[in-house]
C-alpha cells in the first residue's frame, strides 16, 4: 500500500482532488443560486467534468520522466489503470454532489459518458503535449461546443458531443473513441516529454 501513497503524493493527487470537488460544488453553489427549479444547463456539468480531468490531468506525468521510464515496474497498467481513474473520480464527484444536495445536476448517462470521453480526451493531451499542457485539447474542444451552434448533421454532432443528451449515438461513440483511443495510447506511450 505504500507504493501507492508515494505514487499519489508523486501524482499530486491530493490537490487535484481538492480541485475537483471545489469546482463541483461551485457549480451546485451557481445552480442553488438560480433556484434550480427547472433544467439546468448542459454545460454546467461540462465545466464542472472539464475542470476536474483539467486538475487531475497534471498528475499525467511524474517529476522525473527519464526515471519513470526506466523504473523496474510495469507501468502501463497503471497508465491505463490513472486515465480510467481520473474519469471515474470526476464523474462521481459531480454525482455525489447532486446527490447530497438533491439537485439533478445531469443524468448519470450523460455524466459517465462526458467524463470517461473527457478522460480519455486529456490522455491524449499528455500523449501529445506533455503531462504540464494534457488540458488543452479537453479545454479547447469545451470551448468550440460551447460557442457552437446547435448540430445539425453527424459532423456538427461528434464536434459538440460534450453537450448532447445522453443517448445521442455520435456523442456516445466519441466519448467512448476518445476514453478507448487515449487510454491505450497513453498506457503504451506515456506522457511527452
Amino acid at each position: 500500500m505504500r507504493w501507492l501513497t508515494l505514487y499519489a503524493r508523486s501524482r499530486q493527487v491530493p490537490a487535484s482532488l481538492a480541485a475537483v470537488v471545489i469546482s463541483a460544488a461551485g457549480v451546485w453553489a451557481l445552480v442553488a443560486r438560480d433556484g434550480g427549479g427547472g433544467p439546468v444547463d448542459p454545460r454546467m456539468p461540462v465545466f464542472v467534468l472539464v475542470a476536474g480531468v483539467t486538475a487531475a490531468s497534471i498528475g499525467l506525468g511524474g517529476q522525473d520522466l527519464a526515471l519513470d521510464r526506466a523504473a523496474a515496474i510495469r507501468w502501463r497498467p497503471r497508465r491505463a489503470a490513472h486515465v480510467l481513474v481520473i474519469g471515474a473520480v470526476v464523474g462521481a464527484a459531480l454525482l455525489t454532489v447532486g446527490a447530497v444536495t438533491d439537485t439533478d445536476l445531469a443524468a448519470t448517462a450523460f455524466v459517465v459518458r462526458d467524463s470517461a470521453g473527457l478522460a480519455g480526451l486529456v490522455a491524449l493531451g499528455a500523449v501529445v503535449c506533455g503531462a504540464a499542457y494534457a488540458w488543452t485539447p479537453a479545454v479547447l474542444w469545451l470551448s468550440f461546443s460551447a460557442f457552437a451552434p446547435p448540430p445539425t448533421n453527424v459532423p456538427t454532432e461528434v464536434a459538440t458531443w460534450m453537450t448532447l443528451p445522453p443517448g445521442t449515438p455520435a456523442a456516445t461513440w466519441t466519448a467512448l473513441a476518445l476514453t478507448v483511443t487515449g487510454t491505450a495510447v497513453y498506457a503504451l506511450a506515456g506522457p511527452r516529454r
